[in-house]
C-alpha cells in the first residue's frame, strides 16, 4: 500500500467509527471528510463538487418534492384508512396494508410513507385491541423491500445510478432492479405473515407505556394566594421550590404562558405542569402555598387544554438535538413545547427530563400548542408521528392528490418509453406542480431533506478518494483473491455481505458510495459484467433490517412500536438471510450464468 492509500484508509475508518458512535451529525461528518481529502490533495475541486451536480443526487432531491406533494394531499393515508376498516384478524389486516404499501414504496420515497402511516396504523391497532408492535416493524421492512422494485424506490439505487452515469457507463433503466425487487418483496410479505409474525413482540407503544406510568413522574402544582415566593422568576425558584423538576407548561387564566424562560414570573393562580421523581414531588408539597396533584389524580388527558395537544416525535439521525440535553438545546423556547417524558429502548428514562442527553431514536412525548405539527411536520430534528385526524377530516384537496399521483405515473411511463430521462421527467413534474399551485415554494423547502442531500453529495467525494488513491483497486484485488476459489458466486456473496454490514452501521447511501468503486474494480479485475455487481450493491445497501439505526424507516417506528434494539435483530436477521439468498441467486442467474 502507498502512503496515500494508507491515509485514505485511516480517514475512512475514522469516519466509520464516528458514524457508528454518532460523534456528530452524519452529514457534517462526511462533509468534513470531503474537506480533508480536498485540502490534502487526494481529490480535485471538480471531484469534491461532483456529488452536488450528480444526476442521481439531484433526482433524489426532486423525488423528495414529488413524494411530499402526494403526501401533502393525504392520498396514501386515505387508502390505508379504507383498507384497514374495522378490526379483523391481525394477519388479514397486515396483508391488506403490506401489499399496497410495498407497491407504493417502489415509486415514492419510503420515509414520508412511514411517517404518515405510523400513527394511523398504531392508533388503529390500539383501538382494535392489537399490539402496535405487530404492525410497525413490518411496515418499515416492506417499504424497504418495495423500494427495490424500481430505480426511484430508494436513495441508494438513485445514487448508484448517478455514479454509473458519472463514470461514463450505462445507468439503470427504470425496471432494472425489478427482477430482484419483486421476488424479495413477495418473500418478505410471506415471511412477515408467518415466521416473522411469531417473532414479533407484543409491546405497548411509547405513548401507551408513558400513559400507564404518569403516577411515577407527572404532577401539577397549583400556586395559592399564600405562596411566599410569588412574583419570583423560574430561575430564582430553581434552587428552592423547583429544585430537581422539569417544567413542562404553565397555565395562567386558562391559557398557556409563552414563552417559558428563566425570567418568567410565578404568580397566584398559576397551574404548573412538571415532571419529577416521587421524592422531588414530595419536597415541593412542603412549601407553603403550593398544592400538588400527582399522577394518581392526573392523567395525560388532564394536561391537555383548548390550547394544547399531546405530540409524539422521534429524534432523527441528523438532528441538531443529538448529544445535547433539553436545556442545552433550549428546546422549550425553540419549539414552544414541553417534554413530558423521553422513551428509549422500550422504557421511559427515569432521570430528570431536562438533564437527559438525547440520542438517535429517542421518543419524546410533548405538550405543545395546536400549531406545532404544521410548523414542525417536516423538521430535520425529529419525525412527528402523531395523527391529527383521519384524512377526510383534514383540510386536504384530494383531487390535487390524485392528479399528482396520475402525473407521476405518466412521467414514469414517459421515462420507460425513453422519451425523457428520469431527471428531465422529474423536473417537468415539479415545474407543473408549482405552476398549477399544487405545491408552493415554501412547501419545497419543507419537503427536501437537505441533511440527506448533503450526506449523499459529500459521500461521492469519499468514493472518488478511494478510486484516485488506488484503495478501491487494492481492496477489490483482495476480495477477488479471497473469493476466487468460490468463483463468481463467491464474489457476489462477499460484496453483498460487506455492503450490508456497512449499511447497518452507517447509512445506506454512504454504504453504496463506498462499495461502488470496489465493485467496479472487481468487475474489471475479473473481466465480468459490472452491472450484476452494481445491482448487488444497490440491493444490499437498501436491505437494512437488523438495527433501528441502519435505515430511517426503522428508526421512525422504534419508539411508537415500543421496540427494543434486540427486536430488530430477532425479526430482521432471518429476513436479511432470506433477502441475501434470493437476491444473490437471481443476480447470478440473470447476469452471470
Amino acid at each position: 500500500m502507498t502512503g496515500e492509500m494508507i491515509f485514505v484508509a485511516v480517514i475512512i475508518v475514522l469516519m466509520l467509527i464516528g458514524l457508528s458512535f454518532e460523534v456528530i451529525r452524519a452529514d457534517f461528518l462526511i462533509f468534513l471528510v470531503l474537506v480533508i481529502f480536498l485540502l490534502s490533495g487526494v481529490i480535485t475541486n471538480e471531484q469534491a463538487l461532483s456529488g452536488f451536480s450528480n444526476e442521481g443526487m439531484l433526482t433524489v432531491l426532486l423525488l423528495f418534492i414529488v413524494a411530499g406533494a402526494i403526501q401533502k394531499h393525504g392520498i396514501i393515508e386515505l387508502v390505508i384508512y379504507k383498507l384497514l376498516g374495522k378490526g379483523q384478524s391481525v394477519r388479514k389486516s397486515m396483508l391488506k396494508v403490506l401489499m399496497p404499501v410495498g407497491i407504493a414504496s417502489g415509486f415514492l420515497n419510503n420515509t414520508p410513507i412511514v411517517v404518515a402511516l405510523t400513527p394511523i396504523i398504531r392508533d388503529w391497532a390500539v383501538d382494535n385491541g392489537y399490539s402496535p408492535s405487530k404492525f410497525l416493524i413490518p411496515l418499515s421492512y416492506i417499504t424497504i423491500l418495495g423500494g427495490t422494485i424500481t430505480m426511484i424506490g430508494t436513495s441508494p439505487t438513485l445514487v448508484v445510478h448517478g455514479l454509473l452515469l458519472g463514470a461514463g457507463l450505462e445507468g439503470f433503466s427504470f425496471f432494472t432492479l425489478t427482477v430482484v425487487g419483486v421476488p424479495i418483496t413477495i418473500a418478505g410479505i410471506i415471511y412477515l405473515l408467518t415466521i416473522g409474525y411469531k417473532l414479533l413482540p407484543e409491546h405497548l407503544g411509547a405513548k401507551e407505556q408513558i400513559s400507564q406510568e404518569t403516577k411515577e413522574f407527572l404532577a401539577e402544582a397549583v400556586i395559592e394566594k399564600n405562596f411566599e415566593y410569588e412574583g419570583q422568576t423560574v430561575t430564582a425558584l430553581g434552587s428552592t421550590v423547583f429544585d430537581g423538576i422539569y417544567i413542562i407548561e404553565i397555565i395562567r387564566n386558562e391559557s398557556r404562558v409563552y414563552p417559558i424562560t428563566g425570567e418568567t414570573k410565578i404568580v397566584n393562580g398559576d397551574h404548573i405542569i412538571f415532571s419529577g421523581s416521587l421524592n422531588t414531588i414530595g419536597k415541593i408539597q412542603k412549601f407553603k402555598g403550593v398544592t400538588i396533584k400527582t399522577g394518581t389524580e392526573l392523567t395525560l388527558d388532564d394536561v391537555i387544554n383548548k390550547d394544547s395537544i399531546l405530540i409524539e416525535t422521534v429524534v432523527s439521525h441528523n438532528s441538531s438535538l443529538l448529544n445535547k440535553t433539553l436545556k442545552q438545546a433550549d428546546f422549550k423556547s425553540k419549539y414552544d413545547a414541553g417534554v413530558i417524558a423521553i422513551h428509549r429502548n422500550n422504557q421511559r428514562i427515569k432521570s430528570r427530563v431536562g438533564d437527559i442527553v438525547l440520542k438517535t431514536g429517542d421518543t419524546l412525548l410533548l405538550l405543545a400548542d395546536n400549531t406545532f405539527i404544521d410548523k414542525h411536520k417536516y423538521s430535520g430534528d425529529f419525525y412527528v408521528v402523531t395523527d391529527v385526524a383521519p384524512p377526510e377530516n383534514l383540510n386536504q384537496d384530494m383531487r390535487k392528490g390524485w392528479i399528482s399521483l396520475i402525473a407521476l405515473i405518466s412521467m414514469i411511463l414517459v421515462v420507460t418509453l425513453g422519451w425523457l430521462t428520469m431527471i428531465e421527467a422529474m423536473l417537468v413534474l415539479v415545474v407543473l406542480m408549482v405552476g398549477f399551485k399544487f405545491i408552493s415554494p415554501n412547501d419545497i423547502k419543507k419537503f427536501v431533506q437537505f441533511d440527506v442531500i448533503l450526506l449523499i453529495a459529500s459521500a461521492f467525494a469519499v468514493g472518488a478518494a478511494m478510486t484516485e488513491s488506488g484503495l478501491a483497486l487494492y481492496i477489490a484485488s483482495g476480495l477477488t483473491a479471497l473469493a476466487t476459489p468460490f468463483g463468481i458466486a463467491g464474489v457476489i456473496l462477499i460484496i453483498y455481505i460487506v455492503t450490508n454490514i456497512f449499511t447497518e452501521i452507517i447509512t445506506n447511501s454512504a454504504a453504496a458510495v463506498l462499495m461502488f468503486p470496489i465493485a467496479l474494480e472487481v468487475a474489471e479485475v475479473m473481466q465480468i459484467d459490472y452491472m450484476g455487481l452494481i445491482v448487488i450493491v444497490s440491493i444490499a445497501a437498501s436491505a437494512s433490517f437488523m438495527t433501528p439505526i441502519g435505515y430511517q424507516t426503522n428508526l421512525i417506528v422504534y419508539g411508537p412500536g415500543g421496540y427494543k434494539f434486540s427486536d430488530y435483530i430477532k425479526v430482521g436477521a432471518p429476513l436479511s438471510l432470506i433477502t441475501m439468498v434470493i437476491a444473490t441467486s437471481i443476480i447470478y442467474l440473470v447476469w452471470f450464468s
